[in-house]
């Protein structure tokens, strides 16, 4: 998978910006605004090397907690795994709690824009709990990876208050190359669930007809070529179908988060009424890897599910 071409950008008035969670999509974005201007002032993550690594790298200051991190900053971007860990950074701030909300002189005024892919509900709750405190929250929920992170090219899906996305729009766009306002709290969780619902399913689907052609001994070489010309052409297939058929599962997105998603987005079926076998099949295939140990290994490696000789 190459990396895109880094995006331009259009100067605006520079930022104070801090990061909870500098993974390897935070500690990207981190960097990509650093270099459109903006003054990174703390970064913060449950595995402290990373985030002194990166404090060091771009000359802000590790925050030994949340609160210290986001009494750093004007703007608060939060990158984090799943909705645990998202309720936990925006705990109510009580006596020897540590959480976002808890810093000292308050958060009236603060913005925090929330990246990860999590329940709809929990989006909406966070947006509760900082409202109360006087803060404003944005979704910004990512269909793009770690290159298109580097280069300020992600695809942004954001939602709250329309108001507040409009005065943050243009630090957004220096992040993103196509952006995308698409309603209120929780809004833009349920697009991204989708998506990841129906990416993971092409994915899924993807493994079993190469592992399929495999077994039928066809040239898979010949068979991405085809499929690349037909109905059953996809965005999968350019980023995972040589990596399927050459075992090359260096972790993009990881299989990991997508059983977390394919969870999301099945439950959301659940709550709707709806049966959706593919969303429900698709789920286990991915808990499946997780279970085997296979989960920090990209989503393409579902394909060791399906290729005859591979992992049973």
């Amino acid at each position: 998978m190459t990396a895109p071409a880094t995006a331009p950008f259009t100067p605006i008035p520079a930022r104070t910006i801090a990061f909870a969670g500098v993974g390897r999509m935070g500690s990207n974005m981190a960097r990509r605004l650093a270099e459109c201007g903006h003054r990174i002032t703390a970064v913060y993550d449950v595995h402290a090397p990373a985030a002194a690594s990166l404090a060091e790298e771009l000359g802000a200051r590790h925050a030994a907690s949340l609160a210290e991190l986001s009494s750093a900053a004007e703007i608060v971007f939060t990158v984090v795994t799943d909705d645990a860990a998202q309720l936990a950074v925006f705990a109510a701030p009580e006596p020897g709690v540590d959480s976002l909300l808890a810093a000292p002189g308050g958060v009236r005024g603060k913005t925090f824009v929330n990246c990860a892919t999590l329940a709809p509900a929990t989006h909406v709750e966070v947006a509760r709990r900082a409202a109360a405190l006087g803060a404003d929250t944005l979704e910004a929920c990512m269909a793009s990876s770690i290159p298109q992170a580097r280069a300020g090219t992600l695809y942004l899906m954001c939602a709250g208050d329309a108001d507040v996305f409009a005065r943050h729009e243009p630090l957004l766009r220096q992040l993103s190359s196509a952006l995308r306002h698409v309603g209120p709290a929780g809004r833009a969780a349920q697009v991204k669930a989708l998506v990841n619902m129906v990416m993971n399913i092409n994915t899924a689907a993807l493994a079993e007809g190469l592992g399929l052609g495999q077994a039928l001994g066809l040239d898979l070489e010949l068979l991405r070529e085809v499929f690349a010309q037909t109905g059953a052409a996809s965005q999968v297939l350019k980023t995972d179908g040589e990596d399927m058929q050459n075992r090359a599962h260096d972790c993009f997105f990881s299989a990991a988060h997508a059983a977390k998603d394919s969870t999301i987005a099945w439950r959301l079926g659940c709550e709707s009424g709806l049966h959706l076998p593919l969303a429900a099949a698709t789920k286990l295939q991915y808990d499946k890897l997780v279970a085997l140990g296979l989960g920090d290994l990209d989503k393409s490696a579902v394909a060791e599910l399906t290729f005859k000789g591979r992992h049973a």
